[in-house]
């Protein structure tokens, strides 16, 4: 199994300046109002050292005065500018993170199933999860707090530039000692995150296989061998991290030894200017005290590169879900509601055959029911049908249209599983059609009544968090959601395999008035539904072994019989 593909740190770099360069007000507004935080910072300070010089030359107490109110203009001015300053790079980077939240999940959505089948679930799910939730970390508390400081850091620079070119020099001397411990640190973290984002979804796409398939796991008794593989990936993911975070601690000395040296610098290099009469005491205060002051924002740069790096790593994995991008589908409107799969073969490896030459039609407003033994490639044809998947040869038809061209809303899936979709039901249900009677939708289907009785009707909260729902109610608002959209073809993956015996009856019931008048096909996990259907079709290993009524096959004595015997005798 191969992974999503992730971004290279140029096409990254590539995709972020085109979203910063799509919102040239939003950065120019946002890095004036940095830079006016910044110079009201610097302003106290070199208030503070005219003080210095004032009192070296025995000004009185008045002097006091005009720098004080300096002082105490600048200081809220500083306050009010940085808070605005914080606000709008969270907001900018907020906005540009919805956008490729939104189009990530969109690419995701579109993937063919092969795709997701051949990358993993997993490692999709930890992207739209886990590092959408680092990046959102970085945009709304790191990074506000590293432009401010690296904004800060450059006008204190300039500054110290200002008082005395040579003092700027020096307090460029620790620069060098940045660069290095830079330079040790980043090429030796830059892996380490990437490998510590990898090791999390390697995990993540270990978990929700074994959960997924906990029955498959339970029944083949393979549940030691999926806790072995999971407490692997998790030892792989906590080894990264531990080694990460010995890293980053190696890095903070080196951080201090630059402190050290610029701060060394700029009182060494004051000491002879002052001995020598070029700078004032003041000014080489003032200077001491700039580079003092970017103690902690350069130490918060370095320190939160943890961080960055980390959210670095996250926007590449999203970046490169963007290149599996499909082009736009051409849509095209079918002649009528007839469903058809003409000579379709199809495998998912390239070599195992699934299905091989299967001719159905099924005419317009027909119930046919695909039943046959596990494995006999029923799922496969009816994702074929749908437009899901793609056949290696023949093809799947809807109208004489190819089915993976008709317009979203002429065919409407319903598989076992079903997701209930956290927030209001009635939202849950508005999925399908804003504008749409919901209240009929679930009449339809017999779930007014239970829906209804909720302790806040439609308006309660269910899905994750809110009020539970048993597994024959996700599958009737599932039916409610294809009343909703109206398709003219439903395809019914074992829409009722979850219900239990007690509840199977009724959504077998909903089942046929979710689907009444429309072209409909049904993979049939229980025969009753086989038994209401206009036409039974049996598939075994991957072909059309009968086709015919229900009573009808029942009386040629074949493979269909053999099924419905051994269905009414459980």
């Amino acid at each position: 199994m191969t992974g999503l593909p992730i971004a290279t740190a140029t096409e990254t770099w590539r995709w972020l300046r085109g979203q910063l360069k799509a919102r040239p007000g939003e950065v120019a507004l946002t890095l004036l109002t940095g830079l006016a935080a910044g110079a009201a910072s610097i302003i106290a300070v070199y208030a503070l050292g005219l003080l210095v010089d004032d009192v070296r030359d025995g000004a009185g107490v008045d002097a006091i005065v005009p720098i004080a109110v300096v002082v105490v203009a600048a200081a809220p001015v500083a306050g009010i500018t940085t808070g605005l300053s914080w606000w709008l790079i969270a907001r900018l980077s907020e906005s540009i993170l919805a956008a490729l939240r939104e189009r990530t999940l969109t690419v995701a959505l579109h993937l063919p199933a092969t795709v997701l089948d051949r990358t993993g679930r997993g490692d999709l799910l930890s992207r739209v999860g886990a590092d959408v939730a680092a990046i959102g970390r970085a945009a709304s508390g790191v990074l506000p707090q590293v432009v401010s400081a690296l904004l800060l850091g450059a006008l204190s620079l300039v500054a110290m530039f200002g008082l005395d070119w040579r003092l700027g020099l020096a307090g460029l001397a620790a620069v060098p000692s940045y660069v290095l411990g830079l330079r040790w640190y980043l090429p030796r973290s830059g892996p380490q995150y990437a490998a510590q984002r990898e090791a999390v979804g390697a995990r993540a796409q270990q978990l929700v296989e074994s959960l997924q398939g906990a029955r498959t796991v339970h029944a083949y008794r393979v549940s030691d061998q999926h806790l072995d593989a999971l407490r692997t990936t998790s030892e792989r993911a906590r080894d990264v991290e531990r080694n990460v975070f010995g890293l980053f601690m190696r890095f903070g000395w080196r951080i201090n030894r630059s402190e050290f040296l610029g701060l060394a610098a700029i009182l060494t290099v004051g000491f002879f200017l002052v001995d020598g009469g070029y700078v004032t005491v003041g000014e080489t205060a003032a200077a001491a005290v700039l580079f003092h002051r970017l103690f902690n924002p350069v130490a918060l740069v370095m320190f939160t590169f943890d961080d960055i790096q980390s959210a670095g790593a996250s926007l590449a994995r999203l970046v490169g879900v963007r290149q599996l991008e499909q082009p736009t589908p051409v849509s095209r409107t079918p002649s009528d509601s007839s469903l058809e799969l003409r000579g379709v073969s199809f495998t998912y490896d390239g070599t195992t055959p699934v299905l091989t030459d299967v001719d159905l039609r099924i005419e317009p407003g027909e119930r046919v029911a695909l039943v046959g033994s596990t494995g006999a490639g029923k799922t496969t044809a009816a994702s074929l049908a749908a437009g899901i998947l793609r056949p290696d040869r023949g093809e799947a038809l809807v109208g004489g249209v190819p089915s993976h061209e008709v317009p979203p809303s002429a065919v409407a899936v319903v598989s076992q599983e079903t997701h209930v979709f956290a927030g209001p039901l009635i939202e849950d249900l508005r999925l399908a059609r804003p504008d749409g009677d919901v209240a009929a939708a679930l009449a339809t289907v017999g779930a007014l009544e239970w829906a209804s009785a909720l302790p806040s009707g439609l308006d309660t909260v269910v899905g994750e968090g809110g009020h539970p729902l048993t597994a024959a109610q996700a599958q009737q608002l599932a039916l409610a959601r294809l009343v909703l959209l109206d398709p003219a073809v439903a395809v019914l993956d074992e829409a009722t395999a979850e219900a239990g015996s007690s509840g199977a009856r009724r959504l077998e019931e909903a089942a046929l008035a979710a689907t009444r008048g429309r072209t409909t096909l049904v993979v049939a996990h229980r025969l009753t539904q086989a038994a209401a259907a206009d036409r039974v079709l049996v598939l075994e290993h991957g072909q059309v072994v009968e086709s015919g009524t229900h009573d009808d096959l029942v009386a040629a004595g074949g493979r269909y019989a053999d099924l419905w015997s051994a269905w009414q005798s459980r």
